[in-house]
């Protein structure tokens, strides 16, 4: 049997072209830099290099700070997919069964995507200022002695806060979609057959939110990895002594502030690997029980 082939026209990879060369220049290049200095020792003006083999990872490995940051970011990246997930849940549900009003409910609880990161960092930054700041006022008031300043738990729970409050809107967004697309004959059926609204929501609503739930934790995670730094930054600069300092923010300090940039590289090279693992973890294992 003879077969029948196309010409193959070069259309196709001129438009694609573009966004090739800006993965290639933007993401592709800077990553092989960092692999190429985490293998060297630098002076801190960058004249001098030595090769070091893989000097440079065990001294992050065997560094305090970086294990206390690593743990610091996995227990935060935890926290603030887990609530923004939840709240923003909640809230969805609630906006899809109200009827008047809707459109101005709906429009509030979105208005918080626009804010940027640093944006949102300043924003909780001004609210727990020990001087004017009116969170600040309410928790002392209670008398929980609150100043994030110096206390280490009162710091990310600062940051989580504001990180959860940041990602709410997008997950709300996503979730109230999905409610919407799911079948008002499915949801009429399931009110016929159990009269518990909790346990409908459950057994039938929530399984179907299972493709958008599993979307939104990987997307939150990754935000909560990575799309923070604004908020650290200007909120709590890593503050008191390094226990809000994620990965990111470690890699940030040690190499733009402390000119150390072959420590810098490894620890980026590290955070790349066990996001790697992580991602391939998700698709993996937990992908397997979302049901499409």
């Amino acid at each position: 049997m003879k077969r029948v082939q196309f010409g193959h026209s070069p259309v196709p990879y001129f438009f694609i072209a573009p966004q090739i060369l800006i993965i290639a220049i933007f993401f592709l290049w800077p990553a092989a830099q960092a692999v190429y200095q985490s293998f060297l020792l630098e002076d801190a003006f960058g004249l001098s290099s030595q090769f070091v083999g893989f000097r440079n990872f065990a001294d992050v490995l065997a560094s305090g700070a970086w294990l206390q940051s690593a743990i610091f970011t996995a227990v935060f990246s935890f926290l603030v997919a887990f609530f923004s997930i939840a709240i923003s849940l909640f809230l969805a549900v609630r906006a899809d069964e109200v009827i008047r009003g809707a459109k101005s409910y709906k429009t509030l609880l979105m208005w918080g995507y626009a804010v940027a990161p640093p944006v949102a960092g300043l924003l909780g930054n001004m609210l727990f200022n020990p001087l004017m700041g009116d969170l600040y006022k309410l928790f002392n008031s209670f008398g929980f002695e609150f100043n994030h300043i110096q206390n280490a738990g009162d710091a990310a729970f600062v940051v989580t806060l504001i990180a959860v409050w940041k990602q709410v809107s997008v997950n709300f967004i996503f979730f109230l979609s999905g409610l919407q697309g799911i079948p008002k004959a499915v949801t009429e059926a399931a009110t016929l057959d159990c009269k518990s609204a909790e346990r409908r929501f459950w057994t039938i609503t929530f399984p179907l939110l299972a493709p958008t739930t599993f979307f939104l934790m990987v997307i939150n995670l990754t935000y909560a990895f990575f799309e923070t730094f604004g908020i650290i930054d200007v909120s709590t600069k890593g503050s008191p002594g390094g226990s809000t300092a994620t990965l990111v923010y470690k890699v940030y300090v040690d190499g733009f502030l402390g000119a150390d940039m072959g420590s810098s590289s490894a620890q980026s090279v590290l955070l790349m690997i066990m996001v790697s693992v992580l991602t391939v973890f998700q698709f993996r294992f937990i992908e397997r029980k979302v049901h499409y």
